[in-house]
């Protein structure tokens, strides 16, 4: 048994480590999805503020808007700690969603059309904030597992879909009146967290540990736990007529306890650290004993380099040559053109290097990638968003939309889960480039959308798996390629510059195509009905036209996305993360200084005898 002094000690550690910042941010990644539970909540909206199809397509296009718009955040991040991001953040959550809950209870006066699409916005937004805050300190403080820190991270946001409709449910029950409540749990929960636990979250500088991506795969194992918790839960809720509230909130609790566990592997990674040091330094402690009079003098290897460098250092007459040559260069520099000022100012370096935001700008591979994300997360999103409504006019109930909604949800985080984890070891392993990850999602997802768009018997479960899968998976890839090619410095600008393409293939797609023709469709059917009272389409015709059109959307955004495969191919041939693996060599330098140590200690026995 650890005493107690132990136990005060370890518990220092924890809270002082970058595992805990990790675990902390799991925490806010949990409550940091609820832009992907529209569907949840969308049609009570549209219900009581007598909204058509297309006004509340132009509603998730502001919310998409807001969740991937994270310029914002990321130039604040530049400039502050995580912990103000957070805070920021909390602030905007708790407006934005409060002011729809109170508009949707009637609590206020029906707010103008401009008022809703702003709060949406608002509280959307805040999810950038809380992404910036955790995520991109977290892959600051593990530069060398980026692609799972990403993964895994973007996962927890992928799985607070099917966690927060575990709680709305443990809340409301199965009844359709709560629909709103979910809307007042969103602008509670998650701005709670962040501000429980923002000063927690920050950079360290620690350097990499040998057991470091064994602990990441403990995360992970945690992670799918929950995950099939989760999975096996809906497939009993749905075949269950009566669920009951306390059955619900049992389900809450085992949730915690999960949410808990990377406590346990934390705890235990800062006690192997604390074992490996006190090796380290009893191995490091070197005795000398000298009879008598004996005079040592002890050289190590370095410090001969260093000799012989002095020793054969000769005044170079070239020197003052070379001076005034440099002078006179700079002197050059100081008078050189506007003309050249801009292109420097928007020529990038190589790739991998450190970017500016301009440079990046104009690159042509961010401009691949932007146009890739756009046609690729722009039709899963709007099959996301549009659930409720697809699900209601293939005759699901409330009780299967829910379950499709928690589907996603799930395997939305297994897509960024092992996404995130596949390409790192395809690129450690294999040199595999991971943009072509992204073209084989790309190309996954098709399918999905022809599922929806065919609409067979039972097709919207297997449509709600895929489209989870390929939208979860797509956002983990783009971030660490982001990064791998536009290096760390303004990564946490870059990274919310790339997610902007997601608001623009929403508005595009949801608002303008599928939109547009569910209402033309409502409107037709309307019109063949003598009492028409509300514009509502009914059958497979409503989205069908929409989701032909997005699989071929999706097959243009993977061909595009191939073209950045072959222009980065040599690139990711090479040991892209040699620059962040300089605490190893520091490591093997140590090794050398303790086997000089040895040498030395043999000498000095020779000496003394």
């Amino acid at each position: 048994m650890m005493e107690r002094k132990e136990v005060s000690d370890l518990a220092k550690r924890v809270a002082k480590g970058r595992w805990f910042v990790v675990f902390v941010s799991f925490l806010i990644m949990s409550c940091a999805g609820g832009t992907y539970i529209f569907g949840l909540y969308s049609e009570v909206i549209k219900t009581a503020l007598g909204y058509d199809q297309s006004t509340l397509d132009t509603l998730g296009f502001f919310k998409d808007l807001g969740g991937n718009v994270g310029v914002v955040a990321g130039l604040i991040n530049e400039v502050s700690p995580p912990w103000v991001v957070l805070l920021v953040g909390a602030i905007m959550n708790i407006v934005g969603y409060s002011m729809i809950w109170l508009s949707v209870t009637e609590r206020i006066a029906k707010p103008k059309l401009w008022k809703m699409y702003l709060y949406m916005t608002i509280g959307a937004n805040s999810q950038t904030f809380a992404n910036t805050g955790s995520m991109v300190t977290c892959v600051k403080n593990f530069p060398q597992s980026r692609g799972v820190v990403l993964g895994i991270l973007k996962g927890y946001v992928g799985l607070s879909g099917a966690m927060f409709s575990q709680i709305y449910h443990a809340v409301y029950g199965n009844s359709d009146s709560g629909s709103a409540g979910v809307i007042l749990l969103l602008g509670l929960l998650p701005s709670a967290v962040s501000l429980v636990v923002m000063f927690i979250v920050r950079p360290t500088k620690e350097t990499t540990e040998k057991n470091e991506l064994k602990r990441f795969y403990h995360f992970l194992y945690i992670a799918l736990g929950l995950a099939g918790f989760l999975m096996v839960l809906i497939v009993v809720e749905n075949g269950s007529e009566h669920f009951s509230v306390a059955g619900y909130r049992i389900v809450v609790a085992i949730i915690v306890v999960f949410l808990s566990l990377p406590l346990v592997v934390i705890a235990k990674a800062e006690m192997d650290k604390k074992k490996q040091q006190q090796i380290s330094t009893q191995s490091s402690t070197v005795e000398i004993e000298v009879t008598d009079h004996a005079k040592i003098t002890v050289r190590t290897k370095e410090s001969e380099e260093k000799k012989t460098q002095t020793e054969n250092y000769v005044p170079n007459e070239g020197i003052l040559l070379r001076s005034a040559e440099y002078s006179e260069n700079h002197n050059q520099n100081v008078r050189s053109s506007l003309r050249s000022r801009i292109v420097k100012l928007f020529k990038g370096p190589k790739r991998g290097d450190d970017f500016t935001i301009p440079q990046a700008l104009v690159s042509i591979d961010m401009l691949i990638l932007f146009l890739a994300t756009t046609c690729g997360v722009g039709s899963t999103l709007t099959a996301i968003d549009n659930m409720g409504q697809i699900g209601k006019a293939l005759g699901y109930t409330h009780q299967n939309i829910s379950t499709f909604v928690a589907l996603i949800s799930i395997w939305n985080f297994l897509g960024r889960v092992v996404a995130g984890f596949l390409s790192e070891i395809l690129l450690h392993k294999y040199r595999f480039p991971r943009p072509l990850v992204m073209t084989i999602v790309l190309f996954i997802a098709c399918i999905g959308h022809l599922f929806i768009a065919f609409a067979l018997p039972g097709s919207l479960y297997v449509a709600s798996i895929i489209i989870g899968l390929c939208f979860g998976a797509q956002w983990p890839v783009l971030f660490a390629v982001i990064s791998e090619l536009f290096g760390l410095k303004y990564y946490a600008t870059l990274h919310n510059l790339g997610a902007a393409a997601s608001p623009l293939g929403s508005y595009l797609l949801s608002v303008r195509v599928a939109g547009n023709l569910y209402d033309r469709e409502a409107r037709k059917q309307c019109a063949a009905l003598l009492n028409c009272k509300e514009i509502t389409c009914t059958g497979h015709e409503c989205f069908r036209l929409s989701f032909i059109i997005m699989t071929l959307v999706t097959f243009f955004g993977a061909l595009i996305s191939g073209i950045l495969v072959l222009r980065t191919r040599q690139f990711y041939k090479t040991d892209i993360y040699a620059k962040f693996r300089e605490p190893e060599n520091s490591e093997s330098s140590q090794s050398d200084n303790q086997r000089n140590i040895q040498m030395i200690n043999v000498d000095i026995q020779r000496a003394a005898i």
